[in-house]
């Protein structure tokens, strides 16, 4: 594994991933959703998108530092247009307009309250190509970009404390701002940031 760069650029991005990516079509069983990690070039290297969910009683997500995306519905054809659609929808961005497919990450299972939920959840990854105003929906308190050299560099790791059936567990994540990023979408950015690290 290399050292974690001064400053992770697009371009060192780009080379780790590919664009031509299947677009997952949902098998017959189970759930589905899926995400866009979509990042730009800020004045220290690379940035992405994370979203602040709204707090909601049925959302075992309430509150949480995210991507931007959500469940498949049986009108998308595969999954990547769940990510576009839910993306649009949320924050007012057209990634097919507005920016670059980069690539996909491995699928995860959806954890919500420290079990799985039966749900298989598609990270994309976009780059965008053009700057644009983002309209958050009612779904979404705010955005905020982070950088990611200091993600990888560690300088914002942090501990969550969480409850488990009664157990006192310290989870991994990330302090963005006074937002902590943690779980899923700790999950999905640290598979992110490993596979720059391994592509050199």
């Amino acid at each position: 594994m290399t050292e974690a760069p001064r400053l992770l650029e697009l371009a060192r991005i780009r080379r780790a991933f590919s664009p031509s990516v299947e677009p997952l079509a949902p098998g017959a069983e189970g759930k589905y959703a899926a995400v866009a990690a979509v990042l730009r070039s800020g004045p220290r290297g690379a940035e992405v998108l994370l979203i602040r969910r709204a707090e909601h009683e049925a959302d075992p997500w309430s509150g949480h530092m995210a991507f931007p995306g959500g469940r498949y519905d049986e009108s998308d054809r595969h999954l990547l247009e769940t990510a576009t659609r839910e993306t649009r929808e949320e924050v007012g961005l057209d990634l097919e307009r507005s920016a670059t497919l980069l690539g996909a990450l491995d699928p995860l299972p959806a954890v919500a309250r420290g079990r799985r939920v039966g749900m298989t959840i598609a990270p994309f990854l976009f780059e965008l190509s053009e700057d644009v105003a983002l309209e958050p929906n009612s779904e979404v308190v705010e955005v905020v970009w982070a950088e990611l050299s200091e993600l990888a560099r560690g300088e914002k790791a942090v501990e969550v404390e969480y409850s488990l059936e009664g157990q006192k567990l310290l989870l991994p994540g990330w302090d963005v701002g006074g937002r902590v990023v943690w779980g899923l979408t700790y999950r999905m950015l640290s598979a992110l940031l490993e596979a720059v690290r391994d592509a050199g």
